[in-house]
């Protein structure tokens, strides 16, 4: 496929007569110029053969506003904010993992940041970094600010062109708007990128006797515990390896989850039995601070526990793919068929909607499995 140049109205600061003014450079084709001399006020200086207007807050509104929709403007020099000394933080690293790819053009320092003052969690500051680095060398010959609307549409189509899924098109989006609306502040500057309709894939679940199979086919007890754990508390694997030993509350037979997506603190419920099983593998392994770790000490790795979900699965004969989160979804569906109230479930997932939640009743027996087909009505005769 072959890259376009891009057709970017760059707003600079300038001075006509002494007088403090903006700047418009860009490409000459008819229909840029076209939008450029239908905005009030917009004079050119043969001197410096440039259009330009008086540098005020006014002015600046009329560029954006006639050129919404027409062209891209990169008004860098005029939105730019310094950036502060955020000093050493232990989550750096986890913030710049993006460094290490194999990619010639890395984030810039000043994505990297604004991710760390808005708070995004680590593993989405990883997922944005990771996909606007994808983003920036596909177009490595052209400057960031130098990318407009129609490189980023091409780009979105590629993506199509290639398979990605929805959810992968989503991401991509969003790591893209969040550098030229948030990281350079220039709001609705996306307005004609279209987002894919959403798929609506029902959750692959177990059943009671599937998950049972599972657990009893563990003989490592802290492979168990970590079964027993993403399905009674219906955990995120990411939930899961965060947890600390203080987290598992035994006093209210409650698990405090910190941090988890969105970076919202929430509570679930603590199993009498995992609660069990937890102490003999406390006594066993003596974790020092994370609940599971691995041999070297730290965190214990989400490829681990992916691994443990899958051979638990095979050694209980379950054919359909199973993950960790084939687990929490089971953990809801459970609930529902025994009667739980969805916003109890809710709250216990930790969904910011009930919306999100409601793909379950798609597929709880009591839900589906009790409504009866009209054909039951007919009396049909079997052949």
């Amino acid at each position: 496929m072959q890259k376009k140049v891009a057709t970017t109205l760059t707003l600079r600061h300038i001075k006509v007569n002494n007088e403090p003014c903006i700047g418009l450079s860009f490409p000459h084709r008819p229909d840029v110029v076209k939008c450029v001399t239908s905005i009030p006020y917009v004079q050119y200086d043969e001197d410096l053969q440039q259009y330009y207007m008086l540098n005020t807050k006014k002015n600046l509104k009329l560029i954006y506003a006639y050129c919404k929709g027409r062209v891209w403007v990169s008004g860098d020099d005029f939105f730019k904010r310094d950036q502060p000394n955020l000093g050493s933080n232990p989550m750096d690293e986890d913030f710049k993992l993006s460094g290490a790819s194999s990619f010639q053009r890395k984030v810039p320092e000043s994505y990297l940041n604004k991710l760390k003052l808005k708070r995004y969690s680590a593993n989405t500051a990883r997922v944005y970094c990771g996909l606007f680095e994808r983003f920036i060398n596909y177009y490595i010959e052209l400057p960031i600010d130098r990318i407009d609307e129609r490189d980023i549409e091409a780009y979105l189509l590629q993506m199509v062109e290639e398979g990605r899924s929805t959810s992968y098109q989503n991401q991509m989006i969003n790591a893209i708007k969040f550098y030229y609306e948030i990281v350079l502040d220039m709001p609705n500057r996306f307005y004609k990128v279209d987002r894919p309709m959403a798929e609506r894939k029902l959750p692959e679940v177990l059943s009671t006797d599937e998950v049972k199979s599972m657990i009893e086919s563990c003989v490592n007890l802290k492979h168990r515990c970590i079964i027993l754990l993403l399905y009674s508390a219906g955990l995120r694997r990411n939930e899961l390896l965060n947890l600390k030993i203080k987290d598992i509350l035994s006093d209210r037979m409650m698990i405090s989850i910190k941090s988890a997506k969105g970076n919202k603190d929430r509570m679930t419920i603590l199993s009498k039995h995992v609660l069990r099983e937890l102490r003999m593998y406390y006594k066993e392994y003596r974790p020092k601070e994370y609940l599971f770790e691995s041999p070297e000490g730290g965190k214990y790795s989400a490829t681990s526990v992916g691994n443990i979900v899958k051979r638990a699965a095979e050694d209980a004969k379950i054919i359909k793919r199973v993950t960790a989160h084939t687990l929490r979804h089971s953990f809801a569906t459970h609930l529902l068929e025994s009667g739980t109230d969805l916003r109890y479930i809710q709250v216990l997932l930790g969904h910011e909607s009930t919306k999100t939640t409601e793909i379950y009743t798609h597929i709880a027996t009591n839900f589906v499995g009790g409504i009866k087909s009209p054909i039951d009505s007919l009396n049909l005769v079997t052949m």
